[in-house]
C-alpha cells in the first residue's frame, strides 16, 4: 500500500468533511436554544434501547431485520475500516488489539465476515423494496439506490481485498484451504486460488483502495442527503424530549416571560429549535410516518414525511442567508433585516425572517393534523411532529388570527361559557339528576374528585358515560364528588387548535379551583382531560393524581369491590383512543376490564392498540369541519372495526364515542351499538332501581 496516497486520501476527505460539518452545525445553531441534556442515564438507557437495540424497528418484518444487520454491521465493520486505513501506511497493522491468530483477532474476523454478508443481504432487501416492489411510502430518487449500491460494492471489495491476500500470503503452490475465523474470505479465496500473482495483487489492490475509498466517499455524501441519518439518528435519539409524550411545551415561562420575543408561536424557520432542527436533518424519508397518518391515509394535504422534509429544504436551500441572519449580517457584513412586508425576505441576511405559512407549508396542511401522534410512534429514531404543527398553529391563530371559521364557535363558547359549544356553565351537573352525586363544595372531604368533562357534561350521548360512571362508583362504595358549575374546559381544544393564551386562562382558572378544594386524586372519563390535567397542568401548579376511568374501574374489579356477575352476550371491538394509548400506553385496562365481564367475547381490528387508527376528534378537530379529502377519518375507522363483525365497539373517549357513533350511522350500521366500557360494565354489575332513568335504561 502507498502511505502517501493514504495520507493525501485521509487529509483531504476529513478536511471535507469537517467543513461540510461546521456548515451543517452553524445552521444547526441558528435555531433557538433547548435545554436537552438533563437527566443522562435515562438518555443513556433509551439510546442503547431504540438506537443500538434497534427496538422500534421490531415493529417491521423483514425491512426490521434489514436495517438491523445494516446498522449492526456497520457497527461492526467501522473497526474494520480502521484498520484498513492503518494499512495504507503499515501493511499487516491489526490495530494492536486483532492481531491474527490470537482470540480476540480471531473472534472479531468471524464477526466481520458475518456482518459482510449481513450488511450484503441488508442492502439486497432494500434494493428489492425500491426496485421491485417499489413501496409508495418512499421518496423516489436514485439516492437511496446509489448508496445501497456502494455499500454493497463495498462488502464485495472487503471479500475480494480478504480472498487475494489470503492467497497471496499462502503462495502460489499451495492449497488455500478453509479458515473458519474468516468463512467469506476464505470462499473468496478458494474462487481465486488458481489466479496468477499478478493478477492476485491487483485484485487485492483494488478491493483494498475501492473499500477505503468508497467509505470516505460514503462519510462525505452523507452531509448532503437524506442518509445524514447514519450521522445524527443516534444523538437524536439521546436528546429525546424525556417530558411526557402528552406534554405541549408553554409559550411561556414560568415568570410569565415570552419564551421567543419575536412571534407567538413559529413563524420563521430559526424559531425551531436547535433540536428541531436536528429533526430535519434525522429524516430518512423512510415514509412510514405518512403511512400511519390518519389524515394522508384519506386524502388529506398533511403528509408527516413532506411537511418535514419542506422544512429542510427550505433550511438548505437558504443556508447562506440563515447562518448569516444569526450572526446579524447579509453575508456582506451589514445588517440583514430588510422585509417588504409580506413575509418576503429582501437580502439574503433576511431570510430567517420568511414567513413559512403559505411560502412553505399549506395552512391546510396544519390544520388536517389529529395530533394523534401515529407519527411519532412509527418514526424509529423520535423525529416529533405534533408539537411543530401546534406551534405553528399557535402562530396562524394568534398572531394572523388565521383559522377554521368553525373555530370561532367554539373559542367563543369556550370565552363565555367555558365550554366550546356554549352551554350554560349552571347546566355543567344536569347529567347526574336523580343520582344524588354531591358537589365538592358540599363534600370536601372527598377522596376522589370526579372530573366529568364537557362532552359528558353536555353531549347526550356521552352524558351516558357519565351517569354509568357515577353509578358503578357509588355502588362501589367511593367517596367521591363533582365540581358542577365550578367546572371548566380543561383548556385542550384550544391548546391543540394554537390558542396557548386561551388554554393557560383554564389552566390558571382550574388550578386555582382544584387547589382551593385540596384536590389530591382525580377520575376522568375523558382521555384528553386525563392527559391535559396530569402532564400539563403541572406547568401551572396543578400536581395531582390523575386516573382515567379505565383504569379506575378496573382496580375496583380486581379488588372485588364491583362484582361483574350478569352476562353481557356481546362480540366487542375496542377502539384504542389516541389520547389513552399512542398519549399515556394505556391499552391493557380497557381490556382487562372487557374481558372481567361474563359472556364478552373480545375481538381485535388489524389495526390496533398503539397502531390503532384515530377516530378523527382529535387536535380540535371535534369542533371543525374535516379537510377535504377522499374519506373522512372516522368513517374509515369504522370500517376497520366493522371488519370484525362485532355486536359492539366499545371506546374509553367520550370523543371517540361521538366519532364511532356518527361513523356507524353514516354506514347504516345501527345494528352495532357503540358503548363505553362503563356502560358494558354497568351492564354485568346492575344497576338499582331508583339509579335507573329512562335514558340510562335505554342504554
Amino acid at each position: 500500500m502507498n502511505p502517501i496516497i493514504m495520507a493525501l486520501l485521509l487529509a483531504v476527505s476529513l478536511g471535507i468533511f469537517a467543513w461540510s460539518f461546521m456548515r451543517r452545525w452553524k445552521l444547526l445553531m441558528v435555531g433557538s436554544p433547548e435545554m436537552r441534556w438533563d437527566n443522562v442515564g435515562e438518555r443513556i438507557k433509551r439510546t442503547w434501547v431504540y438506537a443500538f437495540a434497534q427496538k422500534r424497528m421490531t415493529r417491521y418484518t423483514w425491512a426490521g431485520v434489514a436495517h438491523r444487520m445494516i446498522f449492526t454491521g456497520f457497527m461492526v465493520l467501522l473497526i474494520r475500516s480502521l484498520i484498513l486505513f492503518s494499512r495504507g501506511f503499515i501493511p499487516d497493522s491489526s490495530l494492536l488489539l486483532f492481531q491474527p491468530h490470537t482470540l480476540l483477532g480471531d473472534v472479531y474476523s468471524l464477526l466481520k465476515d458475518i456482518f459482510v454478508v449481513l450488511v450484503m443481504l441488508g442492502a439486497i432487501v432494500f434494493l428489492y423494496y425500491r426496485l421491485v416492489v417499489k413501496l409508495p411510502r418512499m421518496t423516489k430518487s436514485t439516492e437511496g439506490v446509489i448508496i445501497l449500491g456502494i455499500i454493497v460494492v463495498m462488502m464485495v471489495a472487503d471479500v475480494l481485498y480478504d480472498g487475494a491476500w489470503m492467497v497471496l500470503h499462502v503462495g502460489a503452490d499451495a492449497n488455500v484451504g478453509f479458515n473458519v475465523w474468516e468463512p467469506a474470505g476464505s470462499v473468496m479465496a478458494l474462487m481465486l486460488q488458481n489466479a496468477g500473482t499478478g493478477m492476485l495483487t491487483f485484485l487485492a489492490h483494488a478491493g483494498f483502495w475501492i473499500h477505503v475509498s468508497l467509505v470516505l466517499i460514503f462519510l462525505n455524501v452523507l452531509p448532503y442527503s437524506k442518509h445524514f441519518h447514519i450521522i445524527t439518528a443516534i444523538p437524536n435519539v439521546f436528546l429525546q424530549d424525556l417530558n411526557p409524550k402528552g406534554r405541549l411545551a408553554p409559550i411561556v415561562d414560568i415568570e410569565g416571560k415570552l419564551e421567543r420575543e419575536e412571534t407567538l408561536g413559529i413563524k420563521s424557520i430559526n424559531q425551531f429549535s436547535w433540536k428541531s432542527i436536528l429533526d430535519f436533518y434525522t429524516c430518512t424519508e423512510c415514509g412510514r410516518c405518512s403511512d400511519q397518518c390518519p389524515a394522508n391515509n384519506t386524502g388529506k394535504k398533511l403528509s408527516p414525511k413532506h411537511f418535514t422534509v419542506d422544512l429542510r429544504n427550505f433550511l438548505y436551500e437558504n443556508e447562506k442567508g440563515l447562518v448569516a441572519g444569526k450572526n446579524g449580517t447579509n453575508g456582506n457584513g451589514t445588517n440583514g433585516h430588510g422585509s417588504n412586508g409580506g413575509g418576503e425576505s429582501t437580502d439574503e441576511g433576511g431570510i430567517h425572517y420568511k414567513d413559512l405559512i403559505d411560502g412553505v407549508i399549506d395552512p391546510e396542511v396544519l390544520w388536517a393534523c389529529t395530533t394523534c401522534r401515529a407519527c411519532e410512534t412509527e418514526c424509529p429514531v423520535f423525529i416529533t411532529y405534533v408539537d411543530k404543527i401546534v406551534d405553528m398553529r399557535r402562530y396562524l391563530v394568534q398572531e394572523r388570527g388565521e383559522f377554521p371559521n368553525e373555530l370561532q364557535t367554539a373559542f367563543r363558547g369556550l370565552e363565555s361559557n367555558m365550554n366550546p359549544w356554549g352551554f350554560a356553565p349552571d347546566e355543567r351537573a344536569n347529567w347526574a339528576s336523580g343520582l344524588d352525586v354531591p358537589l365538592i363544595a358540599e363534600n370536601p372531604e372527598a377522596d376522589v374528585l370526579f372530573w366529568v368533562g364537557c362532552a359528558p357534561s353536555y353531549d347526550d350521548r356521552a352524558k351516558k358515560t357519565a351517569r354509568a360512571t357515577a353509578i358503578l362508583m357509588k355502588q362501589a362504595g367511593v367517596n367521591f364528588a363533582i365540581l358542577g358549575p365550578e367546572e371548566q374546559c380543561t383548556g385542550d381544544p384550544a391548546r391543540r387548535a394554537g390558542n396557548e393564551f386561551l388554554f393557560q386562562m383554564f389552566a390558571e382558572a382550574n388550578t386555582e379551583t382544584l387547589n382551593g378544594y385540596n384536590v389530591k386524586k382525580i377520575v376522568t372519563t375523558c382521555p384528553h382531560c386525563y392527559n391535559t390535567l396530569d402532564h400539563e397542568y403541572g406547568d401551572y401548579g396543578g400536581h395531582y393524581e390523575v386516573v382515567h376511568h379505565s383504569d379506575f374501574l378496573a382496580d375496583l374489579v380486581r379488588s372485588g369491590k364491583l362484582k361483574p356477575t350478569q352476562p353481557v352476550k356481546a362480540k366487542v371491538v375496542y377502539h384504542d383512543s389516541c389520547y389513552l394509548g399512542r398519549y399515556n400506553d394505556m391499552y391493557d385496562s380497557p381490556r382487562d376490564l372487557l374481558r372481567s365481564i361474563p359472556g364478552v367475547t373480545l375481538v381485535e381490528p388489524v389495526e390496533t392498540r398503539d397502531r390503532g387508527m384515530c377516530c378523527g376528534a382529535g387536535g380540535a378537530q371535534m369542533f371543525k369541519e374535516e379537510e377535504s379529502g377522499e374519506e373522512r377519518v372516522n368513517e374509515r375507522r369504522t370500517e376497520q372495526l366493522l371488519k370484525t363483525d362485532p355486536n359492539v365497539v366499545s371506546s374509553a373517549c367520550p370523543f371517540c364515542m361521538r366519532m364511532l357513533t356518527d361513523g356507524l350511522a353514516g354506514k347504516d350500521r345501527e345494528d352495532v351499538e357503540q358503548l363505553d366500557i362503563a356502560e358494558m360494565l354497568l351492564r354485568s354489575v346492575g344497576e338499582t332501581p331508583n339509579e335507573a332513568t329512562p335514558e340510562t335504561a335505554s342504554t
